[in-house]
């Protein structure tokens, strides 16, 4: 298995690992409408994330288990955010997630960034809060600029 930076050429692969993660994980803690009109937005890799330099994948003999990585804030330069992180369910509890975000912080950490903030769902604010976030309150993301999706906002300083 091989962390990388990803590029244009996995978005594909990205959006399959993004369809195979979200409706799976997320099906418990989101009601069925929610999930309706966010989903599609969810399930469909950034093209500004994958040609940033810090959005990683982690691969595994071709196919994609893990995936997310970090951008910096609109106004403060040494703030970033968490950013479009998922697991393969078939790969989950292997630490692939937990290495990604430890991954982010220390490239985010040596670019500067003295905080980083996560707009967590709600299946995985606990896992984030083990890593040291701490949990601000709720917030909505707007999944493709247009659908709220209810979050937790979390951050932590670097």
């Amino acid at each position: 298995m091989t962390l990388r930076v990803a590029n244009l050429d996995d978005q594909s692969a990205l959006d399959g690992l993004f369809e195979r993660s979200y409706p799976t994980l997320l099906k418990d803690v989101y009601d069925a409408e929610t999930l309706k009109m966010a989903l599609p937005q969810m399930i469909r890799a950034q093209p500004a994330l994958l040609s940033s330099g810090t959005f990683f994948v982690w691969d595994c003999a071709g196919t994609l288990a893990g995936a997310g990585g970090w951008s910096v804030d609109k106004i403060r330069a040494d703030k970033g955010h968490i950013r479009h992180v998922a697991t393969d369910p078939a790969h989950l509890r292997k630490g692939i997630a937990q290495a990604l975000i430890l991954h982010c912080l220390t490239t985010a950490k040596a670019a500067g960034i003295t905080e980083m903030e996560c707009w967590s769902t709600r299946y995985a604010e606990g896992f984030y809060a083990t890593l040291g976030f701490s949990a601000i309150g709720p917030i909505d993301a707007m999944a493709g600029g247009t659908v709220a999706f209810p979050s937790i906002r979390m951050t932590m300083f670097l």
